[in-house]
Order: structure tokens, then C-alpha cells, then sequence
């Protein structure tokens, strides 16, 4: 999809030098394939490029940028789920959360206040599954909990604080009584409360 290099058509250089423009075709489809309009394809290629060295600027396309880079941006920099959010996003085949500008791209569309909110808690029940299972386990809400209460002493839960929430959550979603909750079964809670995937971890 990000292919050719350099100005598409000699178009105006509308993104700085001719290097950094997007082709004009990949911007068509961008917009097809997220919740994005076009200004803010161009701002994610540029904000993208400059995470970049200035050498592979030219070809941001095919480049990927580490993850250490994609966690100084100020939407995850105070995320307490930053690192499964690059995780769920990452296409990465060596398992280091690197990203491309399209992984970018897609996760700045769910982020995006126009992404539905069968998209959102699509990605929300994603990242709170910690252990990529399809599941979210007790293990999965105590780390859940974990994230959201933070990691210092005075904010930790007791044990019986944890298995009384965990409980309520439970209760409160798991249909069928199975111990787990499932995708269909979180997206039934989150239709009766909307803030909630939004509150925990898709707001940017």
C-alpha cells in the first residue's frame, strides 16, 4: 500500500522535501482503510518520519520504527498500557514491537474519535489480553486491575480487594458462567457502557 517513493505525480511539497511526501494513490487507500481523513494520513506520515533516523526518512514507507521510539509519543507516554498497545499493533515478525507506518496508522485510526466502538472494544479486549489466549482470564483482569490502579504501594489492592473486583467483574460479565469473558460477552458490557474501553485505554 505506502509504495513508489518520492513525489507522487511532481506534486507540491505539501509534507516538506519531496522525500517525505506519501504517494498520492497509498492516501486514497489509507483513507478507505481507517477512520482517518486525509490532513491527518499526512500528519501521521510526518509525525511516523520524524521518529525515524534522518537517513531512512526518505523511505519511511517500507521502514519500521522501534518501540522504544513509538513510546516517547505523547499518547502512550502516560498509557499504562503502552507496551500491549504496541504489542496488538506491532505486524512485527521478530516479536519486538517494531512498527510500520501502516501498524501506525491503524492504531492512530482506533485511537481516533471516529473509530466505532465495535472497533474500539475490538482492540480494547485485545490489549487486556495479556496472554493472547482469545480469553480474558482472572489472570488477564488482575493485571488489568494492576494497570489501571498502578503499581505503587499505596494504590496496590490487598488480595482480598483484587478477588472481590475480579468477582464483581465476573458477575457482571461472563454470560455463560465459564470463569472467562469472551470478546462477544466484553463487547455486551462495553454497549452498556461506553466510557469504559474509551476510560481504559483508547484515549488519546
Amino acid at each position: 500500500r505506502c509504495h513508489g517513493r518520492g513525489s507522487p505525480g511532481g506534486g507540491s511539497g505539501a509534507m516538506g522535501g519531496a522525500g517525505s511526501l506519501l504517494p498520492r494513490e497509498a492516501l486514497g487507500e489509507y483513507q478507505e482503510l481507517t477512520f482517518l481523513g486525509k490532513q491527518e494520513i499526512l500528519l501521521a506520515y510526518k509525525r511516523f518520519s520524524e521518529l525515524l533516523p534522518k537517513e531512512e526518512r526518505e523511505n519511511a514507507c517500507s521502514a519500521r520504527v522501534p518501540k522504544n521510539q513509538i513510546l516517547t509519543l505523547p499518547e502512550l507516554r502516560a498509557n499504562p498500557f503502552q507496551h500491549r498497545i504496541c504489542r496488538v499493533f506491532s505486524t512485527s515478525q521478530d516479536g519486538d514491537d517494531s512498527m510500520s507506518f501502516e501498524d501506525f496508522l491503524d492504531m492512530l485510526s482506533v485511537f481516533s474519535d471516529s473509530a466505532t466502538s465495535d472497533v474500539k472494544s475490538h482492540y480494547a479486549f485485545r490489549i487486556f489480553d495479556f496472554n493472547d489466549d482469545g480469553t480474558l482470564d482472572r489472570k488477564d483482569l488482575e493485571k488489568l486491575v494492576d494497570c489501571l490502579t498502578g503499581q505503587g504501594e499505596e494504590s496496590r489492592l490487598s488480595n482480598a480487594e483484587m478477588e472481590q473486583l475480579i468477582q464483581n467483574i465476573l458477575e457482571e460479565s461472563d454470560i455463560d458462567k465459564d470463569g472467562t469473558i469472551n470478546l462477544s460477552e466484553f463487547q455486551h458490557v462495553v454497549s452498556r457502557s461506553p466510557d469504559f474501553a474509551r476510560y481504559c485505554v483508547l484515549q488519546s
